[in-house]
């Protein structure tokens, strides 16, 4: 008798060239592979895609459009179950569609009569209380919850979600690791000291931008580091990181450099562990730094930020609120000083965060087994 075969679809913000929400499903994907193999499981995964052709071809999996409601409606009444997650999919800070759209996917599949499982994510902001009875309705019914901070749980009881339904875990992207072959592009700069640099547009008068190079000008002038710019969601992030380094002048022009198109998150991966520290805005460029034990500091535009950093015992630099540049040149200079100090102490808690990451994966895959021993 073989292994069993269950058929999951993955629910999430993937195929859009955002390396955040690209190491998100790699990750899932890894974990239900190594689960399934421990738990006597085989998993054929089912991606819902903006771009499902390039999600097959990129992971080697299956894949679906994500807007086409007809192809939705067959991949789940095909699967065993649905993966909402992660990432902040839950949230209405981008936009009122956004929780509709993924709270359909799951009342679909449940609808259908197929178990659903939030997949670590990160509830809210959910500025609109209407949405409460929405998420709360769909979530009560859910074989297995989990999210990534303690705040996305509080906020989901407020909803009326019961709280020992509910696990609180790592992100799943603590759980990857680099690839066996590394990136050609992640070897260049090994013999510089680096400093990784992810950023964002975020404030309206790019005040926050403006801040980020005069830290870095800050930080160049008292030490010999290379900025190496970080872009995670394309064509965005590159177009902010030139907005710094136009800012930052011609005089450090020499000791700036930029990452190119990174379509694989395993790729980017590599390219923060060649860095010795990272400055970050985007909340998975300080995952990928604290899974690779490089030292970061955060400048927060989101909740999600803090609450990472809060796990490891990390305040951010400054907000997105109130830019500061001497704060966030401070801060990186100390932990430029300070790299091996970083790593002896923040070791423990990212070698505990990255064994709790698979835990939804454990809990799925368990879930599965269970039910065939009950058949």
């Amino acid at each position: 008798m073989g292994t069993p075969v269950k058929r999951i679809v993955l629910s999430g913000y993937y195929g859009f060239h955002n390396s955040g929400d690209e190491a998100v499903l790699q990750s899932i994907l890894l974990a239900l592979k190594e689960q399934g193999e421990r738990q006597g499981v085989t998993f054929v995964p089912v991606v819902l895609s903006i771009n499902p052709e390039e999600t097959a071809r990129t992971y080697g999996v299956e894949a679906a459009h994500r807007m086409r409601p007809a192809e939705v409606w067959r991949t789940l009444r095909g699967a065993d179950g649905l993966i909402s997650g992660g990432g902040s999919l839950l949230q209405d800070e981008t936009g009122t569609k956004t929780i509709p759209y993924y709270i359909a996917i799951i009342r679909i599949a449940q609808w259908l009569r197929k178990p659903v499982f939030i997949y670590s994510q990160g509830i809210g902001p959910v500025h609109r209380p209407f949405f409460y009875g929405w998420i709360r309705s769909a979530f009560n019914r859910c074989a297995f919850i989990s999210v990534r901070d303690d705040e996305s749980k509080a906020l989901l009881g407020r909803m009326g979600v019961p709280a020992d339904r509910v696990e609180v875990v790592p992100d799943p992207v603590m759980g990857l690791s680099l690839r066996e072959q590394r990136s050609p592009q992640s070897d260049t700069l090994n013999t510089k000291a680096v400093i990784g640099v992810s950023v964002r547009f975020w404030n309206e008068d790019r005040s926050e931008l403006k801040a980020v190079a005069d830290a870095l000008k800050l930080v160049l002038e008292k030490s010999d580091a290379h900025i190496r710019f970080l872009p995670f969601h394309l064509p965005s992030d590159e177009q902010a990181s030139l907005y710094v380094m136009e800012h930052m002048g011609e005089l450090y022009k020499e000791r700036m450099s930029m990452a190119p198109p990174i379509d694989h998150p395993q790729d980017m991966l590599a390219e923060v562990a060649s860095c010795q520290m990272l400055v970050g805005m985007r909340l998975h460029s300080l995952i990928y730094a604290a899974g690779q034990f490089v030292p970061m500091v955060g400048l927060s535009y989101d909740p999600k930020i803090d609450q990472f950093l809060n796990r490891l015992g990390i305040k951010a630099a400054c907000s997105t609120q109130k830019p500061d540049a001497n704060a966030l040149a401070e801060e990186t200079l100390r932990a430029w000083n300070g790299v091996e100090a970083w790593k002896r102490e923040k070791q423990p808690a990212i070698e505990r965060l990255k064994v709790e990451a698979g835990r939804p994966a454990e809990r799925i895959a368990f879930y599965f087994a269970n039910q065939l021993k009950g058949n």
